[in-house]
């Protein structure tokens, strides 16, 4: 039998002691399941996910949830930063647990398990140190965090205070909308590609923006300028939005199709923070 540790917030312990882990998370390729780590000899690292969790996840502490796998259960294997859907690999318990512990550095692997785990399975519930694991990224610690909105996490414990001794030339606040909308306009017609999205950046910072101006970009030849039109918008509360998205959705282009898809149409904002630093941390691990 092999050994995985699944870490989720305390006030779930007692529905798992009773019904055990529902599969309610979402692994590469769209695979529903739970997401687990190996129980392996260094603590840290098999609890190397719950820093990062805690950003993210539940309110309140974590607690670590011990579970027994057959050792022929088929999960699904890789680092957080494989998005391609070959990049993972389906392996047995066992096999899983083998390959992570012969790596040099597995920071940053995650195994799915494609179902939902019985409470049988359940070997134990543990409270856990809530310092334990890396932020950010593996290797983050004693490398300055980057301050630029795409990937600071707005509200965070010392956001603040870190962008006013590290301020980042991308940030904000944003022009006015009438000056972007002038440069937009003087990008000429269809437009220079980088200016256009240099100016839908500044519009990706606010909260609403004229949305009947910018649908014109829609149709630009650049489908760079499309996928960043996607950025722009998708978080803003203007009335038009979501048709806008739900035809970009249609582009030929699959960088555009796949900015639209990874949001769900209008999606919370936040999740563009992760998106663009290409790691997403989600509950559960």
């Amino acid at each position: 039998m092999a050994m995985f540790v699944h870490l989720t917030a305390a006030a779930n312990a007692p529905r798992i002691r009773r019904a055990g882990i529902r599969a309610d998370s979402r692994g590469q390729g769209g695979v529903r399941g739970v997401y687990c780590f190996p129980v392996l000899p260094s603590y840290t690292l098999t609890h190397q996910w719950l820093r990062e969790l805690a950003r993210f996840g539940p309110k309140g502490s974590l607690v670590a949830v011990h579970v027994r796998l057959d050792d022929t259960q088929q999960v699904l294997v890789g680092h957080y930063r494989d998005r391609a859907k070959e990049a993972q690999k389906w392996l047995s318990a066992a096999e899983a647990v083998a390959r992570i512990g012969a790596l040099a550095d597995p920071r940053g692997w995650e195994v799915v398990v494609p179902r939902a785990l019985g409470a049988r399975e359940v070997h134990r519930i543990r409270a856990v140190p809530q310092v334990a694991g890396w932020r950010y990224l593996p290797g983050a610690h004693g490398t300055r965090p980057c301050t630029c909105a795409g990937c600071r996490l707005r509200g965070g414990y010392g956001d603040r205070r870190m962008r006013e001794r590290h301020p980042h030339p991308l940030d904000g606040p944003p022009p006015p909308a009438p000056v972007l909308l002038a440069r937009i306009e003087a990008a000429g017609e269809p437009g220079d590609p980088a200016e256009l999205r240099a100016a839908l950046h500044w519009f990706g910072l606010r909260r609403r923006g004229p949305v009947d101006l910018l649908a014109r970009l829609a149709d630009h030849p650049d489908p760079g300028v499309r996928r960043e039109l996607v950025w722009a918008v998708y978080g803003w509360s203007t009335p038009g939005v979501a048709e806008l998205l739900d035809g970009l959705a249609e582009d030929p282009h699959p960088e555009v199709r796949e900015a639209v898809g990874g949001r769900g149409g209008v999606a919370e904002s936040g999740w563009r923070s992760l998106e663009r630093r290409g790691t997403g941390s989600r509950s559960g691990r």
